[in-house]
């Protein structure tokens, strides 16, 4: 029997660009950097207009002591200004505007880690990690060095979630087929700093040639083992891949750590491979560029910052009128309200659909089928808690657990009454944490 979680869905796949090799786009006229990528702390600009910038130069920072990382600039070139301008959610966030020289002149700091990884202290690893400003890149955005310090004396075993169960995202994929070794050595760094631990590498069995290629590697070390996992969604959230892998459920309010475990995407452990021997900092990040509209949908190495509608451009531009554009998967992704928005190191997808793709049925009242019970993955009952939520009881929806709620949408998927739940427990999570606040 497989492993795997209860609850979920088996959405179409749409692995379309899965044979698609990975390209480089290096040459974007501008770069638009957003000063928050992460959770935590927005960074402070350490540049202004008019200065020359090299390609990995830090060019913001937070204030010490608070949570977050550094951004760096993606090409070399002058800073043209230095805006305010809003986020996917509606932020306002301060963006460093870099026009590219092209002559993608590296900053001179940048130098492999000097010592051997043997000889590496944890803190030098963290340090290192911190300073390249890597994030979660499977979405989340959390600082990875505050992951690792946090785990350190608690986890003893790191899981490389490579499940990428989103449908249409091959960007993982691809990495684990042309790049594996980043990965696997990408683990080996964060083994060192937690000392004795073994590593997991996660991968949906819907994978084979990726399955393949990582057991090849994990043979060559004895504390690696390779599990495939059944294909179904959302097997990549990590309390759902906890409990496939160790049958312990994680509670909300705790950490992985706290169950022995500390949980890497596949492309932020490849970030912190090349921290290490190129001295990288965070500055590109692999994107799957797909949808009905795209002319030649890829996958594509992309500088941080570059605009969406440049990278749809790199790839052959649009074949149809486009209705909705999102960033990330379709199943947890969020809708753009422009082509001009920046790629960021957590955006793992463009995804462009015609109106044909997005039409939205008419939504009606819950007939009571219980297919929203049975589908959630966090055992919540979706159409009791929607119930409240339409009367504004709050209260009650948070009896009912709404804060557990980890928003996959495969409630919403198969609901036959085509009630948008996900929006309806977004707004109530809003709702009872502004009161929170505003009680505290």
């Amino acid at each position: 029997m497989k492993l795997t979680f209860k609850g979920g869905i088996h959405p179409g796949e749409h692995k379309n660009t899965a044979k698609c090799p990975i390209k480089l786009y290096t040459n974007p006229e501008k770069v638009s950097i957003p000063l928050s990528q992460h959770i935590g702390a927005p960074c402070e600009p350490l540049v202004k207009k008019g200065d020359e910038v090299y390609a990995g130069q830090k060019i913001g920072d937070v204030p010490e002591g608070a949570l977050g990382a550094p951004v760096h600039a993606s090409v070399s070139g002058k800073v043209e200004k230095i805006e305010v301008l809003p986020d996917l959610r509606g932020n306002q966030i301060k963006h460093v505007v870099i026009a590219n020289d092209y002559k993608n002149t590296v900053d001179p700091s940048i130098a492999p880690f000097p010592k051997k990884l043997s000889e590496a202290t944890p803190e030098e690893i963290i340090g290192v990690v911190r300073e390249a400003g890597i994030v979660g890149m499977g979405g989340a955005g959390f600082p990875a060095h505050a992951k690792i310090a946090s785990a350190i004396g608690k986890a003893t075993t790191v899981i490389v979630n490579c499940c990428e169960c989103e449908p249409f995202l091959t960007c993982n994929y691809r990495l684990m087929i042309e790049r594996p070794t980043e990965i696997v050595n990408g683990a080996k760094i964060v083994m060192r700093a937690l000392g004795n631990a073994r590593v997991i590498v996660a991968i949906e069995d819907n994978k084979p040639l990726a399955i393949k290629k990582m057991e090849a590697l994990a043979e060559k070390n004895p504390s690696f083992s390779v599990v495939a996992l059944k294909t179904k969604y959302p097997q990549g959230d990590e309390r759902r891949l906890i409990y496939a892998l160790t049958g312990k459920e994680l509670p909300r309010g705790k950490l992985p750590a706290d169950l022995g475990c500390v949980i890497f995407n596949a492309e932020t452990l490849s970030a912190i491979y090349n921290a290490f021997a190129k001295g990288l900092p965070s500055i590109y990040r692999t994107v799957t560029v797909d949808g009905n509209c795209v002319a030649s949908p890829s996958n594509v190495l992309v500088p941080i910052g570059a605009s969406v509608g440049d990278v749809v451009e790199f790839c052959g531009g649009l074949s149809f009128l486009p209705d909705k554009l999102i960033n990330g998967g379709p199943m947890m992704g969020n809708a753009m309200w422009s082509a001009d928005l920046p790629v960021t190191k957590t955006t793992s997808g463009i995804l462009i659909f015609s109106e044909e793709f997005t039409e939205m049925r008419e939504e009606s009242n819950c007939i009571r089928c219980g297919r929203c019970i049975k589908a959630c993955p966090s055992g919540l009952a979706p159409c009791y808690m929607v119930a409240s939520i339409k009367i504004k009881n709050y209260e009650e929806a948070e009896k009912f657990n709404v804060m557990n709620c980890v928003e996959c949408g495969s409630c919403a998927f198969g609901c036959p009454a085509a009630i948008p739940l996900v929006q309806y427990f977004k707004l109530a999570k809003s709702e009872i944490k502004n009161k929170a606040r505003a009680k505290k």
